[in-house]
């Protein structure tokens, strides 16, 4: 038995499927162009209005929103593990990190974005000088299948914070879940739909992108991220882009072998390994190598599809790991676990590959499955220079004690965890994001809330004086003595 694509139930609607069954969860519609036109329309008259809440407005509703989803857990956890096929611990751990999420957007937003005081400087000491962050208005959110409540959350709540209203497309595989958190949201906004859902296949969403909105958002593959760059540059739209990884986890010789094992154990497989921040790299010390690769072997032993994590939630990412897989076996590569018949028909056993080239695809491509390739370096200068050796840079992980600081700064990557795995994600202060082929712009944190707003600078004359600069009437004097007035204060050091 195989798994199966969502795909048209009637005209105009299609299926959401339990990637571990093929049940329906659920019919939804295939939103037009036409249907997206509308959305936006709709959304451009209720940005005016959630705008004018104010911050403390906007955050009164964002904490009552965040208090239904936390009372409301369970129901979204079952949403979640029926249509990703994730076991609902896995579920509910994404949903608390989102509620963490939404709780600081709302409580900072104010902060991040309201009107500061900057100096005006000596020449315009007559002047104060303001800048403040005002919404953009509509943002596009085109959200993912692989944690589809946490990661798209991260763009949709600080988007709200900010003032904006959202228009908010979801992954075709997941459509119930994005249906659930805007349902929930309306409850506590039945005014204005300032948070509305638009389902369907990639030609909703590229709706989306040229509907007129005022910024993207989208998480999703490098490929489909520089197709939405291109069609948003049509209208000069702006887009944040997160795109994919090759994650690399370095440990060094005096790292606590038995965390970092556990760590590259849950970061390389759960989730079935479909993580964008997920290992999927690993570079040790040689004096620590054997050990590690141990204790590894013998985590992963435990470590049971169908118990600890769910199937693959899209069938054709199947081809790509079986792929990889053959790949790094055929270059000389070797499975401790797993192996060549690891992928079936909807789960695929962790695999462990060791001794695989580094040129090889199970290396240097995203597999986003529950693999994840072992490497012996002789130091941490050639881990380093490994980890960096790729197209791609959103996180690394470093398991060191003496030198993990600045093995983090040099690595090639938006984002770092020191001794323990993907703690960026979960710490709401910090910026998500990452550089090279992982895209560009932040969400979460204070940069995650400026992504969604515009810097308006205000300059005020607070009285005249006698040295005119900018008018015709200047005269060969004022510049004389503005040439003075320049050296003393700029011009001692040379």
């Amino acid at each position: 038995m195989t798994t199966v694509e969502p795909k048209p139930a009637v005209q105009g609607t299609f299926d959401s499927l339990n990637p571990a069954t093929d049940e329906v969860v659920g019919t939804h519609p295939v939103h037009t162009a036409e249907d997206v036109q509308a959305a936006v329309a709709a959304a451009r008259t209720a940005a005016g209005w959630w705008a004018g809440l104010g911050f403390e407005g906007r955050s009164d509703r964002l904490r009552r929103w965040n208090g239904i989803i936390t009372h409301r857990l369970a129901e979204l956890c079952d949403v979640v593990s029926k249509e990703t096929g994730k076991p609902a611990g896995d579920a509910q751990l994404e949903a608390v990190l989102a509620i963490e999420h939404i709780h600081w957007a709302a409580r900072n937003a104010r902060k991040v974005l309201g009107r500061k005081r900057r100096s005006a400087g000596l020449l315009l000491s007559n002047h104060t000088a303001t800048v403040e962050y005002q919404p953009l208005g509509v943002v596009g959110v085109i959200g993912p299948w692989n944690y589809p409540v946490y990661t798209p959350l991260g763009s949709i709540t600080y988007a709200l914070a900010a003032g904006n209203a959202v228009v908010f497309k979801p992954s075709e595989y997941t459509p119930g879940v994005g249906k659930w958190l805007v349902d929930t949201f309306a409850e506590v906004v039945p005014e204005y739909p300032v948070l509305q859902l638009v389902t369907g296949f990639g030609a909703t969403g590229a709706a989306l992108v040229g509907a007129g909105v005022d910024k993207i958002a989208f998480t999703g593959s490098t490929a489909t991220g520089k197709k939405i760059m291109a069609a948003a540059a049509e209208t000069l739209t702006p887009v944040v882009i997160e795109a994919g990884g090759k994650d690399p986890l370095i440990v060094d010789s005096d790292a606590d072998l038995d965390a970092a094992a556990d760590a590259a154990v849950w970061g390389a497989f759960s989730n079935s390994g479909q993580t964008c921040i997920g290992v999927e790299r690993v570079y040790v010390h040689e004096r620590v190598y054997d050990q590690f690769v141990d204790k590894v072997v013998a985590l992963t032993r435990g470590v049971k599809p169908g118990e600890q994590y769910g199937p693959m939630t899209m069938p054709s990412q199947l081809d790509v790991v079986r792929r990889h897989i053959a790949d790094a076996l055929a270059r000389g590569g070797r499975a401790l676990t797993g192996g060549a018949d690891a992928v079936g028909d909807r789960f695929v056993e962790p695999t462990v590959l060791v001794d695989v080239p580094e040129d090889s695809a199970a290396v240097r491509e995203e597999t986003f499955g529950p693999t994840m390739t072992i490497a012996k370096v002789r130091d941490m200068d050639e881990a380093v220079e490994k980890a960096n050796a790729t197209v791609y840079g959103l996180g690394s992980t470093v398991f060191s004690r003496a030198n993990a600081t600045r093995l983090a700064q040099r690595l090639k990557a938006g984002m770092i965890s020191i001794n323990a795995p993907f703690s960026f994600a979960g710490a709401a202060s910090l910026p998500f994001g990452g550089v090279g082929d992982s895209g560009f712009g932040r969400i979460h944190g204070p940069e995650g809330l400026r992504e969604f707003a515009r810097p308006k600078a205000v300059a005020r004359q607070r009285f005249a004086v006698p040295i005119k600069l900018t008018t015709f009437a200047r005269t060969e004097k004022t510049d004389k003595l503005v040439s003075k007035l320049v050296t003393g204060l700029y011009g001692r050091k040379r």
